[in-house]
């Protein structure tokens, strides 16, 4: 099977263009390095034996997108191509609506003019809003509170209104909360360009001594210390949810799953657990709240288990040590 991974040099993307050669699939990649760099190739063939083909252009631009699909032939699509930083959300938006939202019209339209109508979209737990309680499940109200949120809802609606016009469609919705850590090689991991807007990487650029401080942005939620609590997965382990994801696109529909662990870490927890699992003490700064940010989140993943038959088993523990042991060896 041909799998077209859009944004596949990124952190999740190239994790999952690992675990997909691994288990015998073909493989390109379309990416514009905006947030990645190319030397994940090599880090990639390295790891697997094979190098992916690869398609160095932007998800705006119509006719790239059309000419990797008249040569490769993708017979599926995973889309993780997108901006995805809440803070720079608020302050651009119609940077990431554009972005987000015209880019991923481009690719179903290449898809749809190609015969190629199955996809596996990368979506995200921001499309929850503030959820009433915790866990949450597939089933909860829809909502957002920042621009980020809002552009992986509207592709969900695009998504859903696109197979009632088109009941050949198999398309299948991740919902995923926050991954950390890193390829068990040392080779892959969450490197993104400039300051990073995730924690781990955060962390373990203080930890290196790149960064001086870690910012915690507010203290004053309604949690357990007052910092905001997340469901953080294993980067591996939510690889292998699109790989679940992909065997299960046999009959068309629309299915949608969360990827999680079902346990929520507040971001001292994580300071606290990394600090214990490679005895670095991390210093940090407690700042003003993030705009768009809400208080506590974390997934009841027991669909996806049933259906798909995903299950994250990784530890906090492992996602510590293996998130500094890629710092240590890359940077």
């Amino acid at each position: 099977m041909k799998i077209l991974v859009t944004g596949g040099t990124g952190y999740i993307g190239s994790h999952t263009c690992v675990k997909l050669i691994e288990q015998g699939y073909d493989v390109a990649i379309y990416d514009n390095l905006s947030n990645s760099k190319i030397d994940v190739l090599d880090k990639i063939q390295f790891i697997t034996g094979t190098r992916p083909a690869f398609y160095e252009a932007d998800i705006l631009d119509k006719d790239m997108l059309c000419k990797a699909f008249d040569e490769f032939m993708p017979d599926a699509v995973i889309h993780f191509a997108g901006k995805k930083a809440v803070g720079e959300s608020v302050a651009l938006p119609l940077m990431y609506y554009h972005n987000n939202i015209t880019g991923t019209l481009m690719l179903l339209e290449a898809m749809k003019s190609h015969g190629c109508k199955k996809i596996v979209f990368s979506s995200s737990a921001t499309v929850y809003g503030t959820p009433k309680t915790v866990p949450i499940n597939e089933d909860f109200p829809l909502s957002t509170t920042n621009p980020y949120g809002s552009t992986k809802l509207m592709i969900e609606y695009i998504l859903k209104d696109l197979y009632v016009s088109d009941n050949d469609w198999t398309i299948t919705i991740l919902r995923y909360f926050n991954p950390i850590g890193a390829h068990d090689s040392g080779l892959l991991g969450d490197n993104p360009n400039g300051i990073p807007n995730n924690l781990m990487p955060y962390v373990t650029r203080v930890a290196k001594g790149v960064l001086p401080r870690l910012r915690v942005f507010g203290n004053d939620y309604d949690t357990h210390d007052g910092t905001g609590v997340r469901d953080y997965i294993h980067v591996l382990d939510l690889a292998q949810g699109h790989i679940d994801a992909i065997k299960h696109l046999d009959k068309s529909g629309v299915q949608i799953y969360n990827l999680g662990t079902g346990t929520g870490y507040s971001v001292l927890d994580i300071v606290k657990a990394f600090e214990k699992a490679n005895d670095i003490k991390i210093p940090y700064d407690i700042v003003e709240r993030r705009p768009g940010d809400v208080a506590t989140s974390y997934a009841d993943p027991s669909k996806a288990e049933r259906c798909i038959g995903f299950k994250a088993t990784h530890t906090l523990e492992d996602m510590c040590r293996s998130a500094w042991n890629f710092e240590r060896k890359n940077q």
